[in-house]
């Protein structure tokens, strides 16, 4: 274990402490004083020395020595310690001074900042050889650690001083806490790859789930047994039957029906119908086929024309609007070439600015072959954009030229295209005044004799039709409303018979949904079962956690978790001594020998011993066994200024 004890603690204008030096002789001592006498100030002195802050781990502190409240010009702030480590000695001082600058013809000096001198065993240092040189001591979180009973538990995070006391101890895997337990022998096959805390959130979603789903079971049952119709006064057995019986029915009275509308002599009237109007039919397609060959072969002639026609005034469209399109192309390409004339005048008109003869940062004029070079390359500049203008120009005109070569084509074409569909038009006319003279010289059918005669038959034979059916379209008719109110009655039937089916419908609904409810119970107990598991091996790895750390020390306790309302397990770290917490009703002599245990187990753990600063040791009237040098920082009122007592030696009153 390395020992890194303190020889001797020497200040000088530091914190307004004038000059006082603490020599320890690598001894513990007793340091007394009344409030505001320096005590705290020689750990302050000690702790800067080495890492620039002060007890408190603050870097912005006052260092300076004030009077009435105002720094004292001209003053050099230094602290020098010299070491014993491990046999050999070892002095670092540091000296923090202010600087002034007389400017010239100013008649006083002005201040102009802050400098820190080093010197390692007196041989001035840079300050990276200063910090190397304290580096390969120890490291600065651990040698706080050991110098002050107050910082492990007062200056660190909670999750820090956890995770020292693990380092230290060492975690517990999650095999050795199943282990431990025959009640975690089933948790393996539950966690399978999750951990026990992914598992948790996988419990905690689930839980959540089910029981949502539970809830809205007994809402879904009411609401299905809210649709069950009452067939409390029907018998579904007699229902069957009475349907059955006026189907029966039903089905005699249309066949009943059918033999009325079906008789004989309407029948063969029908027949004899049916031939006249096929006859009537043969006469229309004989007259048409007869027009039809005289005009066929015109009106084909006429199609073909119009269609013709119709392409050549569709094509003359697209010609137009090719020739719109054009246009616009132009008037576009026109419109960029004024831009681009705008554009050569605007960047022809640049000149050189002579403000940029002077640097933009500092004002000064620049050199002149500075400022020759900037105007070399503005005009090389300058003449590269009027080529790149006069090139776009040329493009734009080429482009220009070749649309308007394009519109004069199109319009020559248009012209030839207007002369072709005024003659195409006059072609149809004349197709057309043919074809209407052609119709107009055909024969109407309707007065043909063969025509009229036919249809005469026809009008003769459907009087006849009717006058049979006029006979027996009354006992039609009562069949009819017979067979209407069995169909009415039926189907009242079946709406009631519906019924049952419904209510059987909703029986096995409601079965379901208990069936549901009792599995997803069933489901939450196994995941109540696996939660209860969790918690068992969050208490058995907390139970043995903090056994195992606590075995470390010999005063000091560790809680590593504390229980919440809801039962869940949090992630603490409070340090207790005799059960009572420190941060809440532990007095400041326990709290000093509780840091000193500590101290003496992170000592063991690091390998270092180092000088303990204990502030209001007054508090205390017996220091617990520790190995390390400790230096007592006592209140002591009658002292008004500092006095040091060594063990066995009569006390040391500071010069």
């Amino acid at each position: 274990m390395q020992q890194i004890k303190l020889l001797s603690l020497n200040l000088k204008n530091f914190k307004g402490v004038r000059e006082f030096s603490l020599d320890l002789q690598a001894e513990n001592v007793k340091v007394y004083g009344d409030n505001a006498t320096g005590k705290t100030t020689l750990f302050d002195a000690f702790i800067w020395l080495l890492f620039d802050k002060d007890s408190q781990n603050r870097k912005d502190f006052q260092i300076k020595t004030l009077s009435n409240g105002k720094n004292l010009k001209g003053l050099e702030h230094e602290v020098e310690g010299v070491f014993l480590i491990d046999g050999k000695q070892l002095s670092l001082r540091k000296v923090f001074t202010e600087k002034w600058t007389k400017k010239r013809g100013a008649a006083q000096a002005e201040f102009s900042g802050h400098t820190t001198d080093y010197a390692i065993d007196g041989v001035p240092a840079k300050k990276k050889e200063f910090v190397e040189r304290v580096a390969d001591l120890v490291n600065e979180d651990i040698f706080k650690l050991l110098t002050s009973p107050s910082f492990f538990n007062e200056q660190l995070h909670w999750q820090k001083r956890r995770e020292i006391l693990l380092e230290i101890c060492g975690d517990i895997t999650d095999a050795e806490v199943i282990a431990s337990n025959q009640k975690l022998s089933k948790l393996p096959n539950i966690l399978g790859n999750r951990s026990i805390e992914d598992h948790r959130k996988v419990i905690a979603a689930k839980r959540a789930e089910i029981n949502k789903e539970l809830d809205r079971i007994p809402i879904r049952i009411d609401e299905v047994q809210r649709t069950i119709p009452d067939i409390s006064e029907l018998n579904e057995q007699e229902i069957h039957d009475e349907i059955t019986f006026l189907k029966n029915q039903a089905n005699d009275k249309e066949q009943e029906l059918l033999r009325i509308q079906n008789g004989s002599e309407v029948t063969e009237k029908q027949k004899q119908l049916r031939e006249s109007e096929m006859e009537l039919l043969d006469l229309k397609n004989e007259h048409q086929q007869a027009n039809y060959s005289k005009t066929a072969e015109k009106q084909k002639h006429f199609y073909e024309v119009k269609n013709q026609l119709e392409s050549m005034r569709h094509n003359r469209q697209l010609n137009l609007r090719e020739i719109e399109s054009l246009h616009s192309m132009s008037n576009t390409k026109g419109s960029q070439i004024i831009e681009l004339r705008q554009k050569w005048s605007v960047v022809n008109a640049e000149t050189f600015e002579q403000h940029q003869t002077s640097c933009p940062t500092c004002g000064q004029d620049l050199p002149e072959e500075q400022i020759q070079e900037s105007i070399n390359r503005f005009n090389l500049e300058k003449s590269q954009k009027l080529e790149n203008i006069n090139l776009q120009g040329k493009q734009l005109k080429d482009e220009l030229e070749k649309i308007n070569a394009e519109i004069k084509t199109n319009e020559v074409a248009l012209e030839i295209r207007d002369k072709e569909i005024t003659d195409k038009e006059a072609e149809l006319h004349s197709i057309s005044s043919e074809l209407e003279a052609m119709k107009a010289s055909t024969t109407d059918i309707s007065q043909s004799v063969d025509y009229q005669t036919k249809q005469k038959q026809i009008e003769t034979i459907k009087q006849a039709i009717d006058e049979l059916k006029q006979s027996s379209f009354s006992a039609a008719e009562t069949v009819k409303q017979s067979i209407n109110g069995i169909k009415s009655e039926i189907a009242k039937l079946e709406q009631d018979k519906a019924k049952f089916a419904q209510v059987q419908m909703v029986v096995n609904r409601v079965k379901e949904l208990e069936e549901q409810e009792k599995e997803l119970a069933k489901e939450f107990e196994e995941i109540e079962q696996q939660l209860f598991l969790t918690e068992e091996f969050i208490r058995t790895k907390v139970n043995l956690l903090e056994e195992k750390i606590n075995s470390k020390f010999k005063y000091a306790r560790f809680n590593l978790f504390k229980t919440n309302i809801n039962g869940g397990l949090e992630e603490i770290c409070e340090t207790t001594f005799n059960g009572v917490p420190y941060s809440g009703g532990l007095n400041n002599a326990a709290r000093i020998n509780v840091g000193l245990d500590i101290i003496n187990t992170l000592s063991e753990h690091y390998k270092v011993s180092a000088p303990i600063f204990v502030d209001n040791s007054e508090a205390v009237t017996s220091l617990i066994d520790i190995d390390s040098q400790v230096i007592s920082l006592i209140v002591s009122e009658a002292d008004k200024k500092l006095r040091v007592e060594y063990p066995g030696q009569l006390n040391k009153e500071a010069i």
